[in-house]
């Protein structure tokens, strides 16, 4: 575990960089497998890298034998900068991107977030080309000005993209986050998790565990 330094757009960005061996159940020693950008929830609304469901995404993917990169948007911790409503957050989610392209070269590299941070993640993620895979989790459908919800990067990606989704999620039910991708140029991939709403916190194992299978899945090319 290291903390690191994203060069950001809007000044340095605070981040942390977990390799697989800091999970349980991953294999010690070696290269990772693959390499994911953890993209927090709502700066406005309490969300940092620290978040219960991004902590758990993270955990998750390096369970599946992934180096992981959670990291405060602008604004957020030590991160320079202020809120900009989600614009230069997909901006600072590049960034962080970059960095671990750089970082890990030559392995397929993951854009992931939840809520918020699962926008910010597909905006991103969308417009970089190393990215091979995402994975967003409480992906928000339904209205919400607080909450950026242009889906149309995602729909126009060809690479595959695993959705987690709660099943009582106040923001967008399994079967509307279905609806949402129907018609993607790319593979898409929607785990429903019973019993929890948006934030996850009645199912978090369920939710660090479902988000181990589907970076299997993007590792296997969502086939």
């Amino acid at each position: 575990m290291g903390t690191v330094d994203i060069a950001g757009p809007a000044g340095r960005l605070e981040g942390l960089l977990e390799t697989p061996g800091a999970a349980p159940g991953a294999a010690p020693g070696g290269p990772p497998r693959f390499a994911a950008v953890v993209c927090h929830p709502h700066p406005l609304l309490g969300g940092t890298m620290h978040t219960h469901a991004a902590y758990r995404i993270a955990r998750g993917a390096r369970r599946a034998g992934g180096a992981t990169l959670r990291f405060n948007f602008r604004g957020v911790g030590r991160s320079a900068g202020g809120y900009d409503a989600g614009r230069g957050e997909a901006d600072d989610a590049a960034a962080a991107l970059a960095l671990l392209a750089a970082r890990f070269p030559g392995v397929p590299l993951f854009a992931c977030g939840f809520s918020f941070g699962a926008h910010a993640a597909l905006a991103a993620g969308a417009r970089t080309a190393r990215v091979t895979g995402m994975l967003l989790a409480g992906l928000v459908v339904t209205k919400r000005d607080d909450v950026p919800r242009d889906l149309g990067p995602l729909l126009d990606w060809p690479g595959p993209a695993a959705v987690v989704q709660a099943s009582g999620d106040e923001f967008g039910s399994p079967a509307a986050v279905r609806a949402a991708l129907t018609g993607s140029a790319g593979p898409r991939r929607v785990v429903e998790v019973p019993g929890a709403t948006h934030l996850f916190t009645e199912a978090l194992d369920a939710l660090e565990a479902e988000a181990a299978a589907a970076c299997g899945w993007l590792l296997a090319g969502g086939g």
